[in-house]
């Protein structure tokens, strides 16, 4: 009997001291996931920049993604990006790009940045799943990316990395296909002072399917008119489900500097409607002065569009039924942006 009880009280220490063990490690776990008032809950990603999480704020109930700075990462160089991307984003308020809510430093010296969560995916993943997107779809789109460049390039932003997989479509405020631009952790500040270690002479930023020609002769002088490029570059992509140029990285590049793109319709095989393809080979044009002059202009020319049928709200509800089960949350990677020459 005394045996048994011994043997009774042994094991209920050891039970006792195994569940203390347990709760600390919980309690060190939940510890080494928060940041200031959030609670990182999964990743959701990571970049050339930094990992994203999905989070929750200890007082508030909306939902959060946290982008942070690996300690690995922590050079001087890459944290005075990482504080660029967060300065320069938080400035933009219109509802075309991505808000920041919070920025700050953990006590072990961790760096991160709150922003909304967004509900949706990236226009690569749209058309890695559905192919070529219609032509109302592709105008609402480029409405709704060039408003947010629109802000950005009048406060001096370039952005310098407009491409699919940095744009979303989202879910938001009971609508759906609502776009946003994300990511602006290469943005180049016009007329304003920068860092020496953030931009180095005849260095090409942004990835190479979405490059002007002039940031690859002359990167250090774009202006806004790069962007918009890019942002016909990305039209074109959503109009057709294919790139403007392929192959490796020095003949796109060659493609971008010399080669004259091939119409949508005509790589298509059927008809696109005139508006729309004009403003996506204008703004792929070689030289600067013969793009489209602002963002702004762009917004107009295809709001004024009359021969592209309107892409809905009962279309893009419909297309969200039918595919949205398919899409999974995501962020954009950059990790493969930085082209050095």
């Amino acid at each position: 009997m005394i045996n048994v009880l011994i043997w009774w009280t042994l094991v209920t220490i050891v039970c006792v001291a195994i569940s203390q063990i347990i709760h600390n490690l919980r309690r060190e776990i939940r510890e080494a996931m928060r940041l200031g008032q959030y609670t990182l809950e999964r990743k959701l990603g990571e970049g050339g920049m930094g990992m994203v999480y999905c989070a929750s704020h200890a007082m508030m109930s909306r939902p959060t993604a946290v982008k942070l700075l690996p300690l690995e990462k922590m050079g001087k160089a890459s944290l005075a990006r990482f504080e660029r991307e967060v300065e320069q984003t938080s400035r933009l308020t219109h509802p075309n790009t991505i808000t920041i809510y919070d920025y700050g430093r953990t006590p072990d010296g961790v760096f991160y940045y709150a922003m909304e969560l967004l509900d949706g995916a990236s226009l690569e993943t749209v058309v890695g799943l559905d192919g070529p997107q219609p032509p109302g779809r592709v105008v609402r789109v480029m409405e709704m990316v060039a408003g947010g460049l629109s802000e950005a390039h009048d406060l001096g932003i370039i952005h310098r990395d407009i491409k699919p997989a940095n744009i979303f479509l989202c879910r938001q405020g009971g609508e759906f296909d609502i776009a946003k631009v994300l990511d602006f952790g290469l943005v180049k500040v016009v007329e304003g002072p920068e860092d020496a270690n953030l931009t180095h002479d005849g260095v090409v930023t942004g990835t190479p399917q979405y490059l002007a020609p002039e940031a690859l002769t002359d990167p250090d002088n774009i202006d806004s008119r790069s962007d918009l490029y890019a942002l016909g570059a990305v039209g074109y992509y959503l109009l057709t489900g294919e790139q403007v140029f392929t192959g490796n990285i020095v003949e796109i590049c060659g493609h971008h500097l010399h080669t004259e793109p091939i119409p949508p319709s005509e790589r298509l095989g059927r008809e696109v409607p005139f508006e729309i393809e004009a403003v996506v080979m204008q703004c792929l044009a070689k030289n600067p002065e013969d793009r489209p002059q602002s963002a702004g202009e762009i917004r107009a020319r295809l709001a004024a569009s009359l021969e592209v049928p309107r892409w809905r709200q009962a279309d893009a509800h419909a297309w969200w039924q039918e595919h949205g089960e398919a899409l999974r949350p995501e962020v954009a990677d950059t990790s493969d942006s930085d082209v050095t020459r």
